[in-house]
């Protein structure tokens, strides 16, 4: 099976010795992916608005990889609060919701505390 690495050019990929997204034969796995907007250089304010820099991040890692938001079969959230979820879930929504892939949100602590949601995806092209 082949495997290719798909990388963001963000230095912090090297130094924690992992890739935005992995493709591994008909399968393209996106790491977590927290809500930098990569455009502006920032990290939003609000957890609606991360999730959409996050979403942004996971479609461009999934067409670098030859795979679309179509593909996409699981995705997991994480968020530093419940009260966040509807915000996420309006967000998600909108870039998921006649795809419906399985998935799961789970509140935990994030690594900085400007981080309020990181997101997973899990694609598969038959």
């Amino acid at each position: 099976m082949s495997r290719r690495l798909i990388s963001t050019g963000s230095p912090f990929e090297r130094q924690a010795g992992y890739s935005r997204a992995v493709v591994a034969g008909n399968w393209c796995f996106v790491s977590g992916t927290t809500g930098y907007d990569y455009k502006a250089m920032t990290m939003p304010d609000t957890a609606g608005d991360q999730a959409q820099a996050a979403f942004e991040t996971i479609a461009a890692a999934l067409a670098e990889a030859g795979f679309s938001m179509e593909d996409v079969v699981r995705v997991r959230y994480l968020v530093t609060d419940a009260g966040m979820a509807d915000d996420v879930f309006a967000v998600s929504g909108r870039w998921l919701g006649e795809i419906r892939p399985a998935a799961t949100l789970e509140v935990t602590g994030l690594l900085k505390p400007e981080m309020k949601v990181e997101i997973e995806a899990t694609a598969y092209r038959p």
